[in-house]
């Protein structure tokens, strides 16, 4: 999936914009045919502190109002659910966004690590030296 709304940001830009409001969020969406229903989900938008989440969600919310319910029995549940998610926002992904981004952040510094309290370097004081990570067990 990819993830709009972002381009040009730094995941520090990111996460400061997430601090003050801001989610990623998906739209679920039903298309049906008589016997056939397919459930999907748009990709991932980014939706900033200050704005709405409509502006993104109205395609879906059509699609879903158009042909999500002709099919039999799950199109009439699948769009009052996908309904629900474009009523409340579209369905937030935020942490689980996050936490992919802050782990594959280029610009992080990641020659320490602070697990359970300790803190652990990965880079030896001298060439001899080896690397010590405390990890609680």
């Amino acid at each position: 999936m990819q993830i709009k709304n972002i381009e040009g940001l730094r995941v520090s830009q990111v996460r400061d914009l997430v601090d003050q409001g801001g989610k990623f969020v998906i739209f679920p969406y039903t298309i049906s045919f008589v016997i056939m229903t397919l459930k999907r989900s748009s990709d991932i938008y980014f939706i900033r502190p200050d704005e709405n989440t409509f502006k993104y969600s109205y395609g879906y919310v059509l699609l879903n109002f158009f042909i999500g319910w002709w099919g039999f029995p799950w199109g009439p549940i699948y769009t009052i659910g996908s309904f629900y998610h474009h009523i409340v926002g579209g369905k937030d992904l935020t942490q689980l966004v996050m936490s992919e981004l802050i782990q594959n952040d280029p610009e992080a510094n990641t020659s320490t690590y602070n697990i359970g309290g300790v803190e652990s370097s990965n880079q030896a004081s001298n060439a001899s030296e080896t690397p010590t990570y405390n990890i609680p067990v």
